[in-house]
């Protein structure tokens, strides 16, 4: 063990000599008081924790031991790992050899015929990246950008998975898949594929991720599609809606808003014409109601003018007449009449003026809207450019909802309004005309009644 023992000392001595030969190099080149005090510092304290491992090692036989076993074990696993990559190297290297060999034997036209199976394999990699062929159908075709020499398998792997996705596009394929709902959320769903036209689940068509096998619901599945698409994922029909345009049609229709989204489109401008047409409505409603019921009241009237009653317009202005009929001025008791019947009017022709202006006020809310949406359209422009149509188009279909929302507000007030005026005339002429005879036979009578007496008094007269 004396051997040894000396060998790892001469060892360790060597390495001591070496550092502390190096360090005064060091030392020399760099001219900077403190590196120079760091590296004495670093030296002596590297010269103390040697000898004293060289110490421990020397006075402690059973850690020197150790020791050597160690480096015999460490030295040993270096020599096999140094056999297995020579060994490995070497096979490499027949390989190339035979991959070498093997090209110079297949010549120019199996090259070309391997580089023409490269290119179409990447191509059609390439081109049925985001097809819905290969969701739970056929795989795509390797790509063989790294091969070197064509072999037989390559040839046959690209013919059979082109025949499996040739298969596929005409295959029903019902399958068990994660999709994602329109919150986010990843459910398992079973999810019916179309050859490679579309995929849906019970309610709703499907959209795959970028550059993934994810898919998830579209926002919106058009209304004139989720029937077919539930009676044809539950068996219940055979007939389904395709779209040859490849889903551009059905995105049109998905993104085409419904009736509370345009009504939303149009902002604060269109809430208010909305709201003006709905108090407009609501009046010209209820003001229509109480002519109704006047309506009924003077027809009940009509059939018996002898009672007369105080709930409806005619009774009243009639009662008004009796107490006024003994006047002795005509002129004055028709001024009476008219003024009764005018006292009429206010409640029958209540609510006109309000649903007429607000008839008229509701497109010109529409136009100022549009014209706002039209500014800010532009301002837009001005920011961002004219590269997106579609951010115009889009602005400028805002824009005139605010136009169409008048529209539709004044039509229903234009008719509320002549509805109104036409029961309200209508009852005011029925009381005047109902007025005028009364007072017509009033006068009448009177007349009859002077011209008796008038006759009577000749008669007299002549007869003494």
């Amino acid at each position: 063990m004396t051997a040894p023992r000396y060998a790892i000392g001469s060892v360790i001595a060597g390495l001591l000599i070496a550092v502390l030969s190096a360090v005064p190099v060091m030392a020399q080149s760099q001219s900077r008081p403190e590196l120079l005090s760091s590296l004495r510092a670093e030296r002596e304290a590297t010269e103390a924790r040697d000898h004293a491992r060289l110490a421990e090692l020397l006075e402690d036989r059973d850690a020197l031991e150790a020791a050597l076993e160690e480096i015999r074990a460490t030295h040993a696993q270096t020599e096999t790992r140094h056999a297995e990559l020579q060994a490995e190297a070497q096979a490499l290297n027949e390989r190339q050899a035979e991959l070498e060999a093997r090209q110079q034997e297949q010549g120019d036209e199996l090259e070309a015929v391997l580089a023409l199976l490269t290119r179409h394999s990447s191509e059609l990699r390439d081109s049925l990246a985001d097809s819905w062929v290969t969701v739970g159908g056929a795989e795509l075709p390797p790509r063989l950008d790294d091969e070197k020499v064509l072999v037989l398998e390559h040839l046959e792997t690209f013919s059979d998975r082109l025949v499996a996705l040739t298969v596929d596009t005409g295959r029903v394929v019902r399958f068990q898949v994660p999709v994602a709902s329109a919150s986010g959320e990843l459910v398992p769903r079973e999810v019916v594929r179309l050859g490679d036209f579309a995929a849906f689940t019970e309610n709703s068509l499907l959209r795959r991720g970028a550059g993934d096998q994810t898919l998830s619901a579209v926002e919106r599945t058009p209304r004139e599609v989720a029937p077919s698409l539930t009676a044809f994922h539950a068996g219940e029909s055979r007939s389904l809606a395709l779209d040859p345009t490849r889903g551009q049609v059905i995105s049109a229709l998905a993104r085409r808003p419904n009736l509370t989204e345009r009504f939303h489109q149009g902002g604060v401008v269109g809430y208010v014409v909305v709201g003006l047409g709905a108090m407009g409505l609501l009046v010209a409603l209820m003001q229509y109601g109480y002519l109704l019921r006047v309506s009924l009241a003077m027809r009940r009237q009509l059939r018996d003018l002898a009672t007369l009653r105080k709930d409806n317009p005619l009774g009243r202005v009639l009662l008004r007449f009796r107490a006024l009929h003994d006047d002795p001025v005509p002129e004055a008791l028709e001024a009476r009449l008219d003024e009764a019947v005018l006292a009429e009017l206010p409640k029958l022709e209540r609510g006109q003026p309000l649903v007429k202006l607000l008839a008229a006020v509701a497109p010109l809310l529409g136009l100022l809207g549009t014209v706002t949406g039209m500014i800010v359209t532009f301002q837009a422009i001005t920011v961002f450019g004219t590269g997106d149509p579609k951010m115009m188009a889009g602005g400028i279909s805002q824009a005139l909802v605010t136009t169409v929302l008048g529209l539709i507000t004044a039509v229903p007030l234009l008719f509320a309004h002549t509805a109104l005026a036409g029961r309200s005339r209508h009852l005011a002429g029925l009381v005047e005309g109902r007025a005028s005879a009364a007072l017509a036979e009033q006068l009448e009578q009177r007349l009859r009644g002077t011209d008796g007496v008038t006759g009577s008094a000749r008669c007299d007269a002549a007869l003494a």
